[in-house]
């Protein structure tokens, strides 16, 4: 359907609607499909300001509102320096327990393709990768516990 780029604290992401019926839609950001709810607001309608954290305490910043065609879930928490930012590192979005790796070192994966089954909270999900290439490295094996920003695999485009 559409696409866009947000910027949300400094990070870029890539967003496109995929479907939109109702207030319900299907949007895949960074290669990663969500089903959101949205309101629409009245015309020329202000947007209800977020509640300000207390000074001394930090808190994560608010979600962002966004128009209803773009509809989007909050950043990711903050990436692991060292390396973490590579473009085909699949990380883990949640601390949870590796249920199954899907790939090897050496395997080719199309961008989208599950690589890692990961729970947490009781609720399996599934890792995709957000580019096309080759397995580079596998960092998990099943039963390994993992934390936010943990990469699991790494793909090298091509």
């Amino acid at each position: 359907m559409r696409r866009y780029q947000l910027t949300i604290g400094g990070k870029t992401y890539e967003i496109e609607v995929l479907s939109l019926t109702g207030e319900q839609a299907q949007v895949l950001v960074n290669g990663r499909t969500y089903d959101v709810n949205f309101r629409p607001l009245a015309p020329g309608a202000v947007p209800p300001a977020a509640p300000q954290p207390a000074p001394s305490r930090p808190v994560a910043p608010p979600r962002p509102v966004v128009p209803p065609s773009s509809a989007a879930p909050a950043a990711p928490a903050p990436e692991k320096p060292a390396g973490a930012a590579a473009p085909g590192a699949v990380m883990a979005p949640m601390p949870g327990s590796i249920l199954e790796v899907l790939v090897q070192v050496g395997d080719q994966v199309q961008a989208g393709a599950t690589v890692v089954k990961l729970e947490a909270m009781k609720m399996e999900n599934d890792l995709q990768t957000v580019i096309p290439g080759v397995v580079q490295e596998v960092r998990v094996s099943k039963g390994d516990n993992v934390s936010v920003g943990d990469v699991l695999v790494v793909v090298a485009a091509g």
